[in-house]
């Protein structure tokens, strides 16, 4: 479409573009967290019973793993088109695909029907998911931030950060409604199909809601102004390098924080602990709950105080956090409540703003490339290996030293907002 024609749109509503950036984020969560929980409940039984229970656990972990190692290439990838030819359109590819990859998830077989393969695919459909993934968050925070209000960026770049508690909600909820309505037996032969097969009705929400926006302002100014470049991905690396070390290195705690709180958390709690799974989740959700009710405040100081002021307060209380964790995981029930509460919480209020922060840096002819790479090199080494590492660390070192894990995410944080540099410098 040529300049006049994306120029003579309607401006989109307010309530329309934070649905349309809702929704994305809402099954992004959904379907990362359906596989989350299985990847620690369901697939090491199924696709990886050949080994001992810990490196089944481990095994399903690394596949885990294996999205944000492709969300890079797929925020590169999505990343190039929605800066050449468009936030909306770009947005309804990766919703696609990452749609697909989950719902053919869903109909796997397992590893006693066809053997080696059963893994194979398991991981070819995360790959699939890692890749849409790493494009949708990008255009989400981009559809909201660039619609906005003067002086409302954080508050409207919150709304991509909400669908993360209400996906998260969506999906412990279809597990324990499956827990509550059918065997074990049932369940691991073909209840735990139920919530991948039933994304498809949030993918085809998300679809109807996109196709019914038009592009953002600041897209149609850089169409107008012809300011935008060929190749954004070379662009970043050549003119933004710092941008994007300093902006990966902002998102490092958040991911840490967040797969610690979730994946780590779950396993830890079912197995060390001993909680059976269905009161887990439910202590789970209450976390959640604080989660969402913290994202909305975060991204009201973000916009009062200023962004990188509210983003390093908060990155420090997550870095004390860390040192309460052993002594709060050994409180009983009262200390894992208080643990999950708290931690979900601050969860809230350095994901709240975040989307905002990452895109600010980075001028609007590589926004969507380089804001997303950013958010999804900060998943690469921040949430990969998170589970994993914490598995490990606790297993060998004992649950303190997921603390100090925690701790050194969060210095390493703060680094990265200390140096990060503001969206006048970014146009400059």
């Amino acid at each position: 479409m040529d300049a006049t024609g994306v120029a003579a749109e309607p401006r989109n509503k307010s309530r329309t573009v934070l649905m349309a950036s809702m929704i994305g984020t809402t099954i992004e969560f959904f379907d990362f967290y359906i596989y989350a929980t299985a990847a620690v409940i369901v697939f090491p039984h199924l696709f990886f019973p050949a080994a001992d229970p810990t490196s089944a656990l481990l095994s399903s972990l690394a596949t885990f793993a294996i999205a944000f190692f492709a969300r890079p290439i797929g925020a590169a990838v999505f990343g190039h088109y929605g800066d050449k030819i468009g936030r909306k359109t770009t947005l309804i590819a990766a919703l696609l695909l990452m749609g697909i990859s989950t719902v053919a998830i869903g109909f796997l077989p397992t590893y006693s029907q066809i053997g080696v393969m059963a893994p194979l695919l398991l991981a070819l459909c995360r790959l699939g998911q890692g890749l849409g993934l790493g494009g949708e968050w990008g255009g989400a925070v981009l559809l909201a931030t660039e619609n906005a209000p003067k002086g409302k960026r954080s508050w409207y770049g919150m709304f991509p950060q909400l669908g993360a508690p209400v996906g998260f909600i969506l999906a412990t909820a279809s597990f324990l409604i499956l827990a509550e309505t059918m065997s074990e037996e049932a369940f691991f032969v073909w209840g735990w199909r139920v919530p991948f097969i039933a994304s498809a009705l949030l993918v085809a929400l998300g679809l109807f809601i996109r196709l019914n926006i038009t592009e953002t302002p600041d897209f149609k100014k850089a169409i107008e102004d012809k300011t935008r470049v060929p190749v954004p991905f070379s662009v970043v690396l050549r003119e933004h390098k710092l941008r994007l070390l300093f902006g990966t290195l902002a998102a490092l705690g958040t991911f840490v924080l967040f797969y610690l709180m979730t994946v780590f958390t779950l396993g830890y709690g079912t197995g060390t602990l001993g909680y059976p799974r269905e009161q887990f989740l439910l202590l789970q959700m209450v976390g959640v709950v604080a989660f969402g009710l913290f994202i909305p405040p975060a991204a009201l100081l973000a916009d009062k105080y200023g962004m990188k002021i509210t983003m390093m307060l908060i990155t420090a209380a997550i870095g004390l956090f860390g040192f309460c964790i052993q002594p709060l995981l050994a409180g009983g029930t009262v200390g894992v409540m208080a643990y999950l509460v708290i931690g979900f919480a601050l969860m809230g209020m350095t994901y709240g703003p975040l989307g905002a922060a990452l895109a600010q840096p980075f001028p609007t002819a590589v926004r969507y490339t380089g804001s997303s790479l950013t958010f999804n090199l900060g998943g690469v080494f921040g949430a990969s290996l998170a589970p994993m590492v914490a598995t490990w660390l606790a297993k060998n070192y004992g649950i303190a030293y997921v603390g100090y894990y925690l701790i050194a995410a969060a210095i390493i944080t703060l680094i990265g907002f200390a140096f990060m540099r503001s969206a006048k410098d970014a146009e400059g």
